[in-house]
């Protein structure tokens, strides 16, 4: 039996049902549906966090009937780069990303000064939403699974499959090993900050998204910090990035070439920059508008810089060059998710041009 292929499925059913009952309460005060939501948001991190041990697990021992391990582990690896395999493709990497997501989510409900926001509007949009993408990389893990793994058909050819979790595997004696490029010190440590970043800017959009429903301008104790941690590891992982790739690719004496990849990463970086600079006046009541778009615009160009990885568009170092399923799953995540934001920032800019108008005529 596939243990992790179906934890992958339940993450994703408790995921989805944990979003749809927040809503429910959110919209109906149902408390039933509030109980449930959190047994359901606690499962499902359970279950992706149990996946991303039993994948390390067959990274570590080199279990070759999953299509996965096969591609990017081998015995002739040492345990450091067998372990750095989890997120040398795209299905691990989106499995470390949805993982940081949901383990940063019950940090921000139930640790800190945040959790006395529990009970609040503005938490459970928050919470929503931070569901509601989580699921959408759940989506993703459930098209393209980790877990796939081959196996033997009638005719006796073989092919992974991804969608049968009680196949009987077929023994595959050896892995291919990682890709010569990646067998390097950065990537043990480049990847995943890069990610634990990405992964943190998940709640100053969510915030800014129910700051922009609710006009709560309580969504700045939730989205400075997790800014903050967002921009370092972001920080860190475009530097550690350029450092690997002066020493490996040998660009010359820069480690900046403005690939495609790179780019895309940076701005990201520039408009989390202008906010944390905003929200120093954000509480005092300045910037009502301006805040609240540079985090919305902040993780829209996060998924833009995930598009442009996955999608092959662009021709870059660090992509993949396929255009699949998966790339058109996020290009309608990302094209849904500008709308979205920018009804509501639309919204948000109008009311706040109107009110002056409206408080002169009450005064005349």
């Amino acid at each position: 039996m596939n243990l992790g292929m179906i934890l992958i499925w339940l993450a994703f059913v408790c995921g989805a049902g944990a979003t749809i009952c927040s809503i429910r309460y959110y919209t109906a005060s149902d408390h039933r549906a509030r109980a449930l939501s959190k047994k359901l948001e606690l499962l499902c991190t359970a279950s992706i966090t149990a996946s991303v041990i039993i994948l390390l697990i067959h990274l570590l021992s080199v279990n070759a009937s999953y299509e996965y391990v096969f591609s990017h582990s081998s015995t002739d690896l040492s345990w450091f780069y067998r372990i750095s395999a989890f997120w040398a493709g795209q299905e691990g990497s989106l499995l470390l990303w949805t993982w940081s997501i949901l383990v940063m989510l019950l940090l921000l409900r139930y640790t800190g000064y945040t959790k006395q926001l529990a009970e609040t509007r503005i938490m459970d949009l928050t919470t929503i939403v931070s569901m509601a993408i989580a699921s959408v990389f759940l989506i993703l893990l459930v098209i393209d699974n980790p877990f796939s793994a081959f196996r033997v058909l009638p005719s006796g050819a073989i092919e992974p499959t991804n969608w049968n979790p009680f196949a009987a595997l077929y023994n595959v004696p050896y892995g291919q090993g990682m890709n010569p490029l990646l067998r390097n010190p950065w990537m043990a440590v480049h990847p995943p900050v890069l990610f634990l970043g990405y992964a943190a800017f998940t709640f100053p959009f969510a915030a800014a998204i129910g700051n922009l429903i609710t006009k709560d301008e309580r969504w700045t104790l939730i989205a400075r910090d997790w800014m903050r941690i967002a921009w370092l590891f972001l920080t860190l992982g475009i530097g550690l990035g350029g450092f690997w790739a002066y020493e490996v690719l040998g660009w010359g004496a820069w480690y900046w070439t403005w690939d495609p990849v790179e780019t895309s990463s940076l701005i990201p970086w520039i408009t989390s920059t202008a906010y944390l600079h905003a929200q120093t006046r954000a509480k005092h009541g300045e910037y009502g508008f301006l805040a609240p778009l540079l985090a919305v615009a902040s993780f829209i160009l996060v998924i833009f810089a995930t598009f442009v990885t996955r999608s092959g568009i662009w021709a870059s170092v660090h992509s993949w060059q396929d255009f699949t399923t998966e790339g058109l799953v996020i290009a309608i995540f990302l094209v849904l998710l500008t709308l979205c934001s920018v009804f509501l920032l639309g919204r948000r800019y109008l009311e706040d041009e109107n009110a002056p108008r409206e408080s002169e005529e009450e005064l005349s």
